[in-house]
C-alpha cells in the first residue's frame, strides 16, 4: 500500500489538531504551563474575550487536558482554577518544539523572549529528534512509513 492509498480517517496528526489545533487552545495551554491558573489571569494576559476563553477552557477540561479545581477567596464566591493533567503534560514537548521553531526562524534578533529550563538541574531544554537506535535525526532524514493501524482507502 502506498501513502496515497492510506485512509486518513484515523490519522494521529489530524486527531491531535482536532484537539489542540485552534490558535487560542495552544496559547491557553501555554499560559497554564507558565503558571497562570485562574480565569481572570489567563484572560488578562492573553487579551482573549471572556466568552471565547470560557468555551476553550470547557473544551480543554472535557478533553481531559485541564482539571478544574475550586478555590474561594475571603468574602468571594467559589471559582475555578485550571490545572494541567498528565495528558496535557504530554503536550509540553509540542509547545517546546513550536517555541524552538519560532526562536530559530521567526524570532527577534535580540534573542529568545522565553527560555525553557529543566527544574531539576537548570539545564536548557530543547527538542531533538532521535531514532530508536539513538542517532540524532535531521528533519530531512525522517520518512513516514505505514504502521500497523494503516487502513487502505475503500474503493
Amino acid at each position: 500500500m502506498e501513502w496515497r492509498e492510506l485512509d486518513l480517517g484515523n490519522c494521529s496528526v489530524a486527531a491531535t489538531l482536532n484537539l489542540v489545533g485552534e490558535r487560542w487552545t495552544l496559547l491557553i495551554l501555554r499560559e497554564v504551563f507558565a503558571g497562570l491558573h485562574r480565569f481572570d489571569e489567563i484572560a488578562d494576559h492573553l487579551g482573549i474575550s471572556r466568552r471565547l476563553l470560557t468555551e476553550r477552557l470547557r473544551q480543554l477540561a472535557d478533553a481531559g487536558l485541564l482539571e478544574r479545581r475550586s478555590y474561594q477567596e475571603a468574602g468571594q464566591r467559589s471559582r475555578q482554577e485550571y490545572h494541567l493533567t498528565p495528558r496535557a503534560h504530554d503536550l509540553q514537548w509540542v509547545l517546546a518544539a513550536l517555541l524552538q521553531y519560532g526562536d530559530t526562524h521567526l524570532g527577534d534578533t535580540a534573542g529568545a523572549p522565553v527560555l525553557l529550563r529543566h527544574s531539576g538541574c537548570g539545564g536548557h531544554v530543547h527538542v531533538e529528534l532521535h531514532c530508536s537506535c539513538g542517532h540524532d535525526v535531521a528533519g530531512s532524514e525522517v520518512e513516514p512509513t505505514l504502521g500497523p493501524g494503516a487502513v487502505r482507502v475503500s474503493p
